[in-house]
């Protein structure tokens, strides 16, 4: 079972990062247009003027952060940001939700519709400057991670309840149509954010089934940690020998709340995760 790692109760808790320069991790609440920062005892927050929900980092102190209509540099030390490339920005019906930097330097970035519109999302990737869109009419985009050694991407269309794989290029783009990975349809789990650990197994947050699942290269189903929320939304591996898995909740929409509904968590992996890469400007 997870234990609480911070208390702060986030309406959409997202986007855990563990910085490994920093040895901190990083988090966000989207709906309540704040990123968090903890060691563990010394906790603080940023507020942004729109919703924010992912990031990768650059440097020590230096993060790029996807929000509702861009990506940005945040310096953590200055509160600072600067303006990278617009999302979506002519779009007001659509936020950022899932991403993550790639083993390239890229950062993967999913949209949605702020009211999970249907097909009103996509997923990019920011590479050398440019932002290409990868695949489109998605409505609630998630899952997205990838594999040692890059060979290929994840990434889900929440409300479809299936995660795909796909093959990457050397360049780290899309290589052929993504197939099928793993379906939960069948126990009508919803996937969430998932990440990769080091032996290839990917750790899914099931919205909705107060667990974390992990699947392995074949798409099988290994061990769930269980998490004492309702919402779990995202997991992250960090620690200084990458083996806590982190996770997000989210109290949103629960009538009543329970008392840990939006904390942020942490469990023993029992294995090793992957460092986040570096994303390259």
């Amino acid at each position: 079972m997870a234990q609480v790692f911070s208390s702060t109760i986030c309406t959409l808790g997202e986007g855990p990062l563990w910085h490994p320069e920093e040895q901190v991790l990083y988090w966000f609440d989207i709906l309540g247009k704040r990123l968090y920062r903890s060691d563990g005892t010394t906790e603080q927050s940023w507020d942004f003027d729109e919703h924010v929900s992912a990031a990768g980092w650059i440097d020590t102190g230096v993060l790029l952060i996807a929000s509702e209509t861009s990506l940005s540099e945040f310096n953590t030390r200055t509160g600072e940001s600067t303006f990278l490339h617009p999302l979506e920005s002519d779009n007001p019906v659509t936020r950022s939700n899932d991403g993550r930097a790639d083993p390239w330097g890229g950062f993967w970035i999913g949209t949605m519709g702020k009211n999970a519109e249907p097909g009103a999302g996509a997923i990019y990737r920011y590479y050398e400057g440019r932002l290409t869109r990868l695949f489109d009419k998605i409505t609630v985009s998630n899952a997205i991670c990838f594999a040692p050694g890059g060979g290929h991407a994840f990434y889900t269309d929440t409300r479809k309840r299936k995660i795909l794989r796909v093959a990457l290029d050397d360049d780290g783009y899309p290589d052929g149509k993504p197939d099928l990975f793993v379906d939960l349809s069948a126990e009508g789990l919803n996937p969430d954010g998932a990440v990769v650990d080091a032996n290839g197994n990917l750790w899914v947050a099931q919205w909705g089934a107060s667990r974390v699942a992990c699947y392995g290269p074949d798409g099988a189903f290994l061990r769930a940690v269980d998490v004492p929320a309702r919402q779990p939304s995202c997991p992250a591996f960090g620690g200084p020998d990458m083996s806590m898995l982190y996770i997000t909740t989210a109290a949103e929409g629960l009538d009543p709340e329970g008392k840990n509904d939006g904390m942020t968590f942490a469990a023993p992996s029992g294995t090793t995760g992957q460092k986040e890469h570096r994303v390259i400007l």
